[in-house]
């Protein structure tokens, strides 16, 4: 059984990933412990709340050093909500600009809705060759609650193979999850999407 550590860092929402992930197979630890997260066979990086919130608490226990380290040595993280757009670049919250861990290029924003937060079910629409989503029926509903995220994919082009990016839509696109390399990520909350979200945890673990 893959160990997986769900990362501590103030952010809240711990424990029902903590369920979700052992659950789908692994054994699970919830700690803000450098060393064990480092090591662990996945990370799961979940988050709620403000950008600029979870980007604080991320730096007060070096997580931003651990989820840097974890990829270069080609080992697995995932990032859920605000847990995937703290990966961005930059989150843009009130006026308000924030650095992220820059993993990927982009800004995270205010959705283009008339109705927010975007609190429900929602479909997404998965690109060929994904490993979260392999098996599930185009029409699976997932479950999100979000008033930000990437409404554009600025990945340059180059010589590396480009992300595998999820879209969903809520007054316009924006990316609903993302595949590259190592590192993963989920706008919606797979540990509150029933079957669906256990299913993408499944097959996250399935590549550890």
């Amino acid at each position: 059984m893959r160990n997986v550590v769900v990362l501590d860092y103030g952010s809240g929402n711990l424990r029902s990933a903590e369920r979700a992930v052992a659950r789908a197979g692994a054994d699970v630890t919830v700690t803000a412990d450098f060393d064990a997260a480092l090591n662990a066979d996945g990370l799961v990086v979940p988050g709620v709340g403000a950008f600029a919130a979870c980007m604080n608490g991320l730096r007060g226990v070096r997580g931003e050093q651990i989820i840097g380290r974890r990829l270069a040595g080609g080992r697995p993280v995932l990032g859920i909500c605000v847990g995937m757009q703290i990966l961005f670049e930059k989150g843009v919250e009130h006026g308000i600009t924030t650095d992220g861990c820059a993993e990927w290029p982009g800004t995270v924003e205010r959705l283009d809705a008339p109705i927010l937060p975007h609190m429900g079910w929602n479909t997404v629409r998965a690109p060929e060759g994904t490993t979260l989503f392999a098996g599930l029926d185009p029409e699976t509903r997932f479950y999100f609650v979000h008033s930000y995220g990437v409404r554009r994919w600025d990945m340059p082009p180059g010589r590396f193979t480009p992300p595998l990016v999820t879209w969903s839509e809520h007054g316009g696109p924006f990316v609903a999850a993302v595949e590259n390399g190592p590192l993963s990520a989920t706008q919606f909350h797979p540990e509150k999407s029933g079957d669906a979200g256990a299913a993408v945890l499944k097959n996250w673990l399935s590549t550890l």
